[in-house]
């Protein structure tokens, strides 16, 4: 595990610029407190912080490899893990007379890149970004896991192309690169609609995302050149009649096989527990391969905004050892500056405040932690999924009846049943789902966001990813969809950001090609049903999930934003964060002064509304005015855990 920085050069490299890029790794010392360290050549510098997992002792960065008669020709800085690195280093001396001088998962990587190429990226299992630097070719070979698990930020100006694990290390080297750091106005739009920045945006103009899936190659002086290697696709394959059960084995043993292969460490594992079918799956696997697995799981003191009792259940019917973390109201408002400041972009997801707290408990038991992560978007978790079910009979209207149904839904008033059901089901697909993250729409935006541009819509983002998924079943192409805007903007940057803000490592089992392939391949009556969703997975997991906990609703670790927004806990602190923000160029401060008093007052629920703005207000505090401050604590943990 690291927190990774380089600079490849224009002109050459510098005492300078090192010094710099050292200076710079500060910014991501919380990724990976046991080692640092820079090393560079005449075009490259790389920087590094590693959090030490898996050959703890040897596996040190920059990794430098190559084979017998090409010695050190390589240079490797890597973020994350790969869970069959021991299949692929047996291969890779069996076929190719590799060898290797560590026991770890790095080495795999490059000797894997350098008999394959390109290709090596296909056969990796696990969360990646990592650098190459090729010291004969001179070229610097990137890569990003399948799904976006771990992040890697990308700028190329006049001085070269810097990559990192964290934007704000990239904005400290903004002059070196010779990158301005000005904001994205549509980034911001964005935003505001789906509640994240989506890949490959950022909310700085020349900054962007190398996207999930992809690599890329880049010389000295050039433009990275970025390729796709991984495109998710739903090839079905219907179940046959009477050996249901044969398919509901395969999703069970693929999902064993995966919870073994994420268990390896040299060190303690725990496992995430929120009471949901999800995370208690993966906390029963894993009590196979550790008897004395911990459990963590965090709550609120507020009634039906906690599912500590079930997460409790759960832990002692499957014996494993639970941790409580329970948030208060006046613990929530404080940890935000410090929170926005290690997300680097804002994520309006209430839900990753307790998933703070929750890892920052952990990381005093454990190093790494298991989750239960794209479940939902690989199984067909979500309830939204089972929305073509509602709206099939629209289906079989002729396209003006549909239109005529749009029109009176508009007469309709305001909160009258059957006005949302007419409205959407006039709507094709593509217009009316656009992920599981929406707040504002354009009426609501044109009142707040003082350059409302309304050619800048969600089909900025959605459209180019629906035109790759044509002819798919609408659950498939809303599954698809997902996995390129809510999973890896939303999920996976707050699961990231909020462990690795620990210096704790986070492993999502779901999110394992193996455990993608058997997934993808479900028909779309096994996974949604008029009474539930995730029905194969659910299936599969008879005997392995608690019976309490096998056909619950998914609730996750929900926050009372809406009371507390209304209420003594955090409408004084709202109030203030909007008269004090510098952002009177980008919203309506008044506007939105006027949605918290009505939220306050009852006439309506903005909580979602007011909760985009306000992390917006809370970021650009810290990353433009400089105005506000986070007090970020060095990392103390200790190595042995």
């Amino acid at each position: 595990m690291c927190g990774l920085l380089g600079l490849l050069t224009t002109d050459g490299t510098s005492d300078d610029a090192v010094a710099l890029v050292d200076s710079a790794m500060h910014c991501l010392r919380h990724r990976g407190p046991d080692e640092h360290g820079t090393w560079h050549d005449d075009d490259l510098i790389f920087g590094f912080n590693r959090l030490s997992i898996i050959d703890i002792a040897h596996s040190h960065q920059p990794l430098r490899w190559g084979p017998q008669d090409q010695p050190d020709r390589y240079a490797l800085t890597f973020n994350g893990e790969i869970y069959n690195y021991l299949e692929l280093r047996k291969e890779l001396a069996d076929e190719h007379g590799a060898v290797f001088a560590t026991e770890g998962d790095s080495e795999t990587i490059v000797a894997a890149f350098h008999h394959w190429g390109e290709d090596a990226v296909r056969r990796l299992r696990g969360m990646f970004a990592f650098a190459i630097w090729d010291t004969h070719t001179r070229e610097l070979f990137l890569a990003r896991d399948p799904f976006g698990i771990k992040p890697l930020f990308l700028a190329t100006g006049s001085g070269g192309t810097a990559f990192g694990s964290e934007k704000k290390s990239l904005l400290e080297l903004a002059d070196p690169i010779g990158i301005g750091t000005e904001l994205d106005p549509r980034a911001i739009e964005h935003y505001t609609v789906l509640q994240y920045v989506p890949e490959p945006e950022t909310l700085h103009r020349q900054i962007r995302r190398l996207e999930s899936g992809c690599f890329a190659r880049v010389r000295p002086g050039g433009e990275p050149e970025i390729t796709r290697y991984f495109e998710p696709r739903f090839p079905v394959r219907p179940f046959a009649a009477g050996r249901e059960q044969d398919r509901y084995r395969e999703i069970a043993e693929a999902l064993e096989d995966s919870v073994a292969k994420h268990m390896r460490a040299d060190v303690t594992v725990g496992s995430f527990l929120s009471g949901g079918i999800d995370s208690t799956a993966i906390a029963a696997l894993a009590k196979r391969h550790n008897p004395d697995l911990i459990t963590f799981t965090a709550g609120f003191e507020r009634e039906g905004y906690s599912e500590v009792d079930v997460a409790a259940e759960s832990a002692a019917a499957i014996g494993a050892r639970h941790i409580v973390r329970v948030v208060s109201p006046a613990e929530f408002a404080a940890a935000i500056p410090e929170i926005v400041w290690y997300l680097d972009d804002p994520v309006a997801d209430p839900a990753l405040v307790p998933l703070w707290f929750v890892a920052k408990e952990a990381r005093k038991h454990v190093k790494v932690v298991l989750s239960g992560e794209g479940a939902d978007e690989l199984f067909g978790g979500y309830t939204i999924y089972r929305e073509p079910i509602s709206l099939r009979p629209f289906e079989f209207l002729p396209g003006s009846l549909r239109r005529l149904a749009g029109t009176l839904s508009e007469r309709i008033p305001e909160g009258t049943r059957g006005k949302s059901l007419l409205h959407r089901g006039s709507m094709p697909l593509e217009e009316r789902y656009y992920g599981n993250a929406r707040s504002f729409n354009d009426a609501q935006l044109r009142s707040v966001l003082r350059d409302f541009r309304p050619e800048w819509t969600h089909q900025d983002v959605t459209a180019p990813i629906y035109a790759r998924s044509a002819g798919w079943d609408p659950v498939a192409r809303m599954q698809h969809l997902d996995l390129f805007t809510w999973l890896r903007g939303d999920i996976l940057v707050k699961a990231d950001k909020m462990t690795m803000a620990n210096s704790l490592e986070l492993r999502v089992p779901f999110l394992d090609p193996e455990v993608f392939r058997v997934a993808s391949q479900i028909p779309l009556e096994q996974k949604i049903t008029n009474q539930t969703s995730k029905f194969a997975l659910r299936q599969a997991l008879e005997g392995i999930v608690p019976p309490h906990v096998l056909h619950r609703a998914k609730l996750g670790f929900p926050v009372p934003l809406r009371h507390w927004l209304a209420g003594t806990e955090l409408f004084d602190w709202a109030h203030e964060q909007i008269a004090e923000s510098g952002t009177d160029h980008i919203f309506d401060k008044a506007a939105v002064a006027r949605m918290l008093n009505e939220h306050r007052d009852g006439v309506s629920d903005h909580s979602r509304r007011l909760w985009t703005v306000l992390c917006f207000m809370v970021w650009h505090g810290i990353f433009v005015e400089k105005r506000i401050v986070p007090q970020i604590q060095e990392p103390v943990y200790p190595v042995s855990l």
